[in-house]
C-alpha cells in the first residue's frame, strides 16, 4: 500500500522530532545515563568522558557546540527535502518551473556556508593553540612507549625512571597497571613523549590528551589535572600483537602525599625500575 504525500511529510518531520528530542537528551544528560566513575570508560557509554582539564573543558564545549550546530543543519535539510516533496511532486506541480537563476538565493547558499565554516574554525584554531602552546610547566614527565609498555621519567624530581606494565590481577579489567604514573592535583605537567621501538601515542580521554610517540623524536603535550583520583588510557597507534595491552593510569594526587610518594619513589626505582614485558603477566604469555 503506497502513503499518500501528505502521510509521507509526516512521517518524515515526526522522525525529526525524534532526533531533535534525542539529541536535546543526549546533550542535557551528557552521556550518563550510565553513572560512569571519573577517569574511566562505562558501560554503555555513547558521549565523551567527564572532564579532568582545562583543556577538555574546552573540548567538550566544541563538541556540544558542533553537535548543536550539525543538528540544525541536518533538520533544515530534511524540512527543504519535505517541503520539496510536497510541493514540487508531480501532482501538486503538474507544470514545472523553469527557473534557472534567483540571485538572492545564490547569495545566501555562499555566504551562510562561508559564515558557518567560519563560526567553526575560530573556536577550532583557538583550542588548537590551547593544546599545542605548552605553559611553564610545575612538572616534566618523560613518557616512553615499549612494545608494549609505558616507561616513566622524572627528570624535576629527583631523576628516577620505572616501567609500568599492564597487571591482571588489578581492576579496571586491561587498564590496572602495577606502577602508575603520579602527579600532583592543579599543576602544569608537561609531557614529552617518545618512542623506544615502533611508533606508538599517548592518549588520556579525560585530560583531552592524544600524540604521538615516535622513535628518535620528541614530541611535547600538557594537561593541568583539575580532580584528584585515578584516570585511565590506553596507546592509541597499532604497534603489534598487544598492542591492546598497554594502557596508561595516572593517579593525581595532593601535593603533600606528591611529595611524599616522590621520596619513596626515590628509593624505590633507584636502581631504574626497569622490568622486562615476559615477567609482567601479560596477557599473551
Amino acid at each position: 500500500m503506497r502513503m499518500s504525500m501528505g502521510r509521507v511529510g509526516r512521517h518524515l518531520l515526526g522522525m525529526a522530532t525524534i532526533a531533535l528530542v534525542a539529541a536535546g537528551m543526549t546533550l542535557a544528560t551528557g552521556g550518563k545515563a550510565f553513572a560512569a566513575e571519573l577517569g574511566q570508560p562505562a558501560p554503555w557509554e555513547w558521549t565523551l568522558q567527564q572532564s579532568a582539564s582545562p583543556v577538555m573543558d574546552n573540548i567538550v564545549w566544541f563538541h556540544n557546540f558542533l553537535f548543536v550546530l550539525i543538528t540544525l543543519i541536518t533538520l533544515f535539510v530534511l524540512a527543504l527535502l519535505v517541503i520539496v516533496v510536497l510541493k514540487f511532486n508531480a501532482k501538486a506541480n503538474p507544470v514545472p518551473s523553469r527557473t534557472t537563476h534567483n540571485t538572492l538565493i545564490e547569495v545566501v547558499w555562499t555566504l551562510v556556508p562561508v559564515l558557518i565554516l567560519v563560526g567553526i574554525a575560530v573556536p577550532s584554531f583557538r583550542l588548537l593553540f590551547l593544546e599545542l602552546d605548552v605553559p611553564k610547566a610545575d612538572i616534566t614527565v618523560k613518557a616512553t612507549g615499549k612494545q608494549w609498555y609505558w616507561s616513566y621519567a622524572y627528570p624535576d624530581n629527583g631523576k628516577f625512571e620505572f616501567d609500568s606494565l599492564m597487571a591482571q590481577d588489578k581492576q579496571p579489567r586491561l587498564l590496572g597497571v602495577d606502577n602508575e604514573m603520579v602527579v600532583p592535583v592543579n599543576k602544569v605537567i608537561r609531557v614529552q613523549v617518545t618512542g623506544a621501538d615502533v611508533i606508538h601515542a599517548f592518549a588520556l580521554p579525560a585530560f583531552g590528551v592524544k600524540i604521538d610517540a615516535i622513535p628518535g623524536r620528541l614530541n611535547e603535550t600538557w594537561f593541568k589535572a583539575t580532580k584528584t583520583g585515578m584516570f585511565y588510557g590506553q596507546c592509541s597507534e597499532l604497534c603489534g600483537k598487544d598492542h591492546a595491552f598497554m594502557p596508561i593510569a595516572i593517579r593525581v594526587v595532593e601535593d603533600q602525599e606528591f611529595a611524599s610518594w616522590v621520596e619513596t619513589a626515590k628509593k624505590k626505582f633507584a636502581s631504574g625500575g626497569t622490568s622486562t614485558y615476559a615477567s609482567a603477566a601479560g596477557p599473551t604469555q
